[in-house]
């Protein structure tokens, strides 16, 4: 026996593209980023043209950097017989996790020209020598 639905066999299959929209619509949003690092910092580089510096947020907490913010971009042309104009506006936030020889207390954020330079100073690395240990007889 054949169950009846009232929805139509295409009808799951209609969502699916939907199903994690919120998740690509947060990738849209969230600006691009190129880490490096040297021997003496980390350099976290990210595009935000649009943005403004007071638009910016950037924190430490737990070892975790993150960068906050919102978009606010405007432009109108008009021209013979033609108006063109084009709005952006949403919020962004990227999420970092600092490598334990991150010096967290050094941390500096620059911003020119629409990009965001955020630079983390390694931990110094103590030399390792070699040192003589008395042994003591009790």
């Amino acid at each position: 026996m054949v169950e009846k639905t009232n929805s139509p066999a295409w009808w799951p299959g209609f969502y699916e593209p939907f199903r994690n929209i919120s998740e690509r619509v947060a990738d849209w949003f969230a600006p691009r980023a190129d880490a490096k690092s040297s021997s003496a910092q980390y350099e976290i580089t990210m595009e935000l043209p649009g943005v403004t510096e007071k638009d910016i947020d950037v924190s430490l907490h737990d070892g975790v950097l993150t960068v906050k913010g919102e978009k606010h971009s405007e432009r109108k042309e008009e021209g013979e017989g033609y108006f063109f104009s084009e709005r952006e506006y949403g919020r962004f936030q990227r999420t970092f996790r600092l490598p334990v020889d991150a010096k967290g207390d050094g941390v500096a954020a620059d911003f020119s020209n629409g990009v965001l330079k955020i630079t983390v100073p390694k931990v110094a690395e103590e030399k390792q020598t070699a040192k003589k240990i008395k042994v003591n007889a009790l």
